[in-house]
């Protein structure tokens, strides 16, 4: 066995000669001249472990050797050297450095950075001074390394998973004396504390995830522990797909209602739509269906009532080709055009006063109620205002007792809707008109018919008139204000009376007013003549003794009007005042006193119960220029008023001059340019020809139109279809819609120019090539010829 290279004392040095034999073949010596120690240590890789030899309080060795046998699988089993020492003399063997760095003090040994391999049985044998002898000492020692965990590290099954699908992570160390212990680290995606997922699937080195759910997302680390230590890896994330869930749908500002959200119009909505999803869900926003937005939030600017309907948000995991959707259904409120309207009306039997009050339109309808009475003003300090009515939408009726109201007492409606900030009202004010019903009589042209007519203007609501006979039998129907009776004029009248009734809610009695008629004792006269010369004869023994007539009362839109040449025109007539209700005939007139009647080209009638529109189409001047008369008659008389027309003219176009006008050579076509002087508008040009005067033709030919509706910005022109035996006379005229300008002046077209040197030059180059082709084949001839013409062959070809 190798010892080493140390230098040993003589003296010791022969000892130790004289022991190595038996220490190195691990012979005790004599079992009762020797003492016997076995005990195990532990120590760990990479640090220092001391194995003394003998007990610590005793002296150190003379002499020591250690050995070591290996007890690791692999391992030779047999013991080898390690270090022997005699005091300060040490020698190492080699090859020790597979147990760490070796060192011997004091017969104790040392192994720093301690290695794996040292793990086995180190047997220590020395000699113990004691009482001047020389005792052998025998210390076995099983030394057991361990080794630390490695770093562990984490492997998923997926790194990303569906969820409800099955994962499972595995913690792996590279090395760790067993036992070995994990332990599992969860922390949720955006941070948060971390926990062991020991409700996960368990604490081992594999941490089993099935099924899946979204709050297994997050980051995951293990750590290992031994013995010696614990180490913990890095994490791991593990991504879980989901979703989307079904959307949540929010409506800002929020106006929840039954079955759906609603809003104002005109307002700001903001829809909002939320379904957890991973990936982040991709949102589709569906307007009955149709699509509109993309995004999560959909915002409405000033909101329209064709805008409600219902809104469907469409989810959509774009990882797993899934989608999810949420309807809602959004009302847009909207409330009436203008503002409600008041009304009051005397009931069936004349006693009470029916309060309507309207408001149509808007969503949902407005919510109408009437509020009073009031009293008057001058009573207002003593009485408070009274009770409401019952609520009612669109429209209200309120039936107040026209005993108990108070004349001039006001009531209010008051209307409500959802999208107004405050409540909109309307008034009315029941008050009877001062003093009585009037009654006047008057004959009808021809003394056919006689007109009765009582009135009594005013009131709220207006006062109810009614026409009776002497016997108190109701001719006629009731009317408000004013009510008209046409009789027959006979024989039967004479002397019969005729009564007007006023009958008013808010007064306890009527009121009436008498016309007696009488017999005639005078002819008749003339009443003042009417529009169109007629006469009105008045019988006058009628009571009372001044008649009224009621002849049409006419009113025209404009009693002048202009209108530019082939234009349109209409000329509006209307009744005005209570003659409109009385029947009367219309009529327009042309300033020819004719009546125009429908079905002719030029003129078209629209007619209504009261007024009468005459269109004149494509205006001519001057025809159409005059005074037309709108007329109407009914049983009383007639009435005309007139309405001037005055149809103007174009401005001039400006005037045409010819700079160019030449004949081609075929003389059936001319080629004619020209310019235009002067300022004006302009629509197109026409140009005109005719035959030259020539004799024995010594009057010249009529003007005809040889090109017409030329555009404006045009300034030539080609005219073709002549003769050529003819001589023609040509003109430009400028046009501004109908208005022709001044015609240029009358010019006769020129002859063509003689255009022969384009001939010459065309047959002088045809010649030259001729002869340039006749010179190339005849020295090609030469030259393949040379015996012919030898001289001139020489002098070509030959230098």
């Amino acid at each position: 066995m190798a010892w080493g290279r140390a230098v040993l004392p003589h003296r010791r040095g022969l000892w130790i000669l004289w022991l190595l034999p038996a220490l190195a073949g691990g012979q005790p010596l004599a079992a009762d001249e020797a003492a016997y120690e076995e005990r195990t240590v532990t120590g760990v890789r990479g640090q220092t472990v001391e194995l003394s030899c003998g007990p610590v309080a005793s002296s150190p060795p003379a002499v020591v050797f250690w050995s070591f046998t290996s007890t690791m699988a692999g391992g030779s089993g047999s013991p080898r050297a390690v270090v022997v020492g005699s005091g300060q003399e040490v020698v190492v063997a080699p090859g020790t450095g597979t147990l760490g760095r070796v060192t011997l003090r004091n017969g104790t040994l040392e192994l720093r950075e301690l290695r794996a391999a040292a793990q086995g049985r180190f047997l220590c044998q020395g000699l113990f001074p004691k009482q001047g002898r020389l005792r052998v000492g025998y210390a076995a020692v099983l030394l057991r390394v361990l080794v630390p965990v490695s770093q562990p590290f984490v492997r998923a099954t997926a790194a990303a998973a569906a969820e409800g699908a099955a994962v499972a992570l595995t913690c792996s160390v590279r090395e760790g004396t067993e036992p070995l212990s994990f332990s599992w680290q969860h922390r949720e995606p955006r941070g948060g504390p971390s926990g062991t997922p020991v409700a996960l699937g368990g604490s081992g080195a594999e941490l089993s995830l099935a099924p899946t759910n979204r709050s297994h997302a997050g980051w995951y680390s293990c750590t290992a522990l031994n013995q010696v230590n614990s180490r913990t890896s890095e994490p791991v994330y593990l991504d879980i797909v989901y979703g989307p869930d079904e959307p949540a749908i929010s409506v800002e500002p929020s106006s929840p209602e039954q079955g759906g959200f609603s809003a104002g119009e005109r307002e700001d909505v903001v829809l909002s739509c939320l379904a957890p999803s991973n990936p982040p869900s991709r949102y589709i926003w569906l307007h009955n269906g149709s699509q509109v937005h993309t995004g999560q939030t959909y915002v409405i600017t000033t909101i329209a009532r064709a805008q409600a309907g219902t809104y469907t948000c469409l989810a959509e995991n774009t990882h797993l080709q899934t989608r999810t959707q949420a309807t809602i259904l959004l009302t847009v409120y909207y409330p009436p055009a203008g503002s409600p309207s008041c009304s009051a009306l005397a009931t069936g039997d004349l006693r009470d006063v029916a309060l309507r009050c309207r408001w149509l339109g808007g969503f949902p309808p407005a919510r109408l109620r009437w509020v009073g009475p009031e009293p008057p003003e001058e009573e207002e300090e003593e009485e408070e205002e009274e009770g409401v009515t019952g609520l009612s939408f669109s429209m209200v009726t309120n039936i107040q007792p026209g005993a108990a109201t108070r004349n001039g007492s006001s009531f209010s409606c008051l209307a409500s809707h959802p999208t107004l900030p405050r409540a909109a009202a309307c008034r009315t004010t029941l008050w009877v008109p001062a003093g009585g019903p009037s009654c006047t009589a008057a004959a009808t042209k021809g003394d056919e018919y006689v007109m009765l007519r009582c009135r009594w203007e005013g009131g709220m609501p207006p006062v109810t008139l009614q026409w009776q006979d002497g016997r108190g039998q109701a001719l006629g129907d009731p009317a408000p204000s004013t009510t008209v009776l046409v009789l027959n004029a006979g024989g039967t009248l004479r002397g019969q009376d005729f009564i007007c009734e006023a009958t008013h809610p808010l007064r306890a009695t009527g009121t009436e007013c008498h016309v007696l008629l009488g017999k005639p004792h005078a002819p008749l006269v003339p009443s003042p003549p009417l529009c169109h010369g007629g006469w009105l004869h008045v019988p006058k023994a009628l009571s009372p003794p001044s008649p009224h007539t009621e002849v049409p009362e006419l009113e025209v839109e404009r009693s002048e009007v202009a209108v530019l040449e082939g234009g349109e025109v209409r000329l509006a007539c209307r009744q005005s005042g209570g003659s409109a209700n009385l029947g009367a005939t219309m009529a327009w007139y042309h300033p020819k006193a004719v009546e125009v009647t429908p079905g002719l080209a030029k003129y078209q009638l629209e007619r209504g119960e009261a007024w009468l529109n005459l269109t004149i189409q494509d205006a001519e001047w001057p025809g159409d220029s005059g005074t037309y008369r709108c007329g109407a008659a009914n049983a009383v008389g007639a009435a005309s008023l007139p309405v001037r027309l005055r149809v103007d003219r174009y401005p001039a176009p400006p005037n045409v001059t010819i700079s160019r006008l030449r004949y081609t050579r075929a003389r059936t076509e001319v080629r004619l340019e020209w310019r235009t002087q002067g300022a004006g508008n302009l629509t197109g040009f026409v140009v005109q020809r005719r035959r030259a005067k020539r004799p024995p033709l010594r009057v010249p030919g009529p003007w005809e139109t040889a090109v017409g509706d030329i555009e404006p910005h045009t300034r030539d022109r080609r005219v073709g279809g002549l003769d050529p035996a003819v001589l023609y006379a040509f003109r430009v005229l400028a046009v501004n819609h109908r208005t022709a300008g001044h015609p240029s002046e009358v010019q006769t077209p020129a002859e063509p120019p003689f255009e022969a040197y384009p001939a010459v030059t065309g047959a002088a180059v045809a010649g030259m090539l001729v002869a340039t082709v006749v010179s190339l084949l005849a020295v090609r001839w030469l030259a393949h010829h040379q015996d012919t013409l030898p001289r001139l062959h020489n002098l070509l070809f030959r230098t």
